[in-house]
């Protein structure tokens, strides 16, 4: 069972930033394309960016486009969401995602974490 661990969500102001992290404690998941998805209160889940294992292939949804910035560090186990010029409409949980290649539907990522949440306030 694959184990995913987030961090770093919290309350900031509009126009913020924070930078979420996902880790594999103890355990390396640098063969698996990694994603965000982030779903808020009475909304369905949505694909919010994907990254293949090497780090070379990257995909993002249009809404955070040249906003958010997904990375990873294969040697710490770790994958980073950047997340700068926060709108409250980015308020959610967001939850990191293992599969074995990158898209953006949720049923093609076979592990996942608890989630994190993030609220951007006006």
């Amino acid at each position: 069972q694959v184990q995913l661990v987030e961090s770093g969500g919290g309350l900031v102001q509009a126009g913020g930033s924070l930078r979420l992290s996902c880790a594999r404690p103890g355990r390396t998941f640098s063969t698996y394309a990694n994603a965000w998805f982030r779903q808020a209160p009475g909304k369905e889940r949505e694909f919010v960016a994907a990254i293949n294992w090497s780090g070379a292939r990257t995909s993002y949804a249009d809404s955070v486009k040249f906003r958010f910035t997904i990375s990873r560090d294969n040697a710490k186990n770790t994958v980073y969401l950047q997340m700068n010029s926060l709108k409250p409409e980015d308020t959610a949980v967001y939850y990191c995602a293992a599969g074995p290649e990158v898209t953006a539907r949720s049923y093609e990522y076979n592990y996942w974490g608890q989630g994190t949440q993030v609220t951007v306030s006006s």
